[in-house]
């Protein structure tokens, strides 16, 4: 297990759409358990491949430390409630800044495990959130496109004000 080189933004390998995992061998996991230990040394909740510069399908999320961590691979939003939420967001490409999202308050979801097992999960509340927000940065869209131009705007200054400070 490898600690890696998080890609920061305004990195256009962040905006670029991952490609489906078709190989589920030594190196997926390989992926998976770099992508944990670069997740927990940000530290952070959730990280997907194309943060570490790989455009593949592949999240890793560890929201409860008790449950421990799930590596989501081929990812995919089947449903989501019309229900809305604002939750708080950031990214480990983007650390120190975060505002709230408005996202979708529940979601049904479907993916692989890393032996290429297909797995269905209903989830709501920050489960939901991570699941759109890390599904999103998969699909090439970072967090920040969900805010306003204004607000993301303040956001990219005062990004660009502490990376220099």
């Amino acid at each position: 297990m490898t600690i890696r080189p998080i890609v920061g933004y305004p990195d256009r390998r962040l905006a670029m759409p991952a490609r489906p995992v078709t190989a589920f061998d030594a190196t997926l996991r390989e992926l998976a358990a770099d992508l944990l230990e670069t997740m927990r040394a940000a530290p952070g909740i959730g990280i997907t491949a194309p943060h570490i510069g790989v455009p593949l399908r592949v999240v890793v999320l560890e929201l409860d430390a008790k449950e421990g961590a799930l590596t989501l691979v081929n990812p995919e939003i089947e449903w989501a409630s019309p229900e809305m939420i604002l939750h708080r967001e950031g990214s480990v490409s983007m650390p120190g800044v975060n505002d709230e999202v408005q996202r979708h308050a529940r979601v049904r979801i479907s993916y692989q495990d890393v032996d290429g097992n297909v797995h269905s999960e209903e989830s709501e509340a920050l489960r939901a959130v991570c699941h759109q927000h890390e599904i999103d940065q998969l699909d090439g869209m970072f967090w920040i496109q969900r805010l306003s131009r204004l607000k993301r705007e303040r956001l990219v200054k005062k990004f660009e004000k502490m990376s220099r400070g």
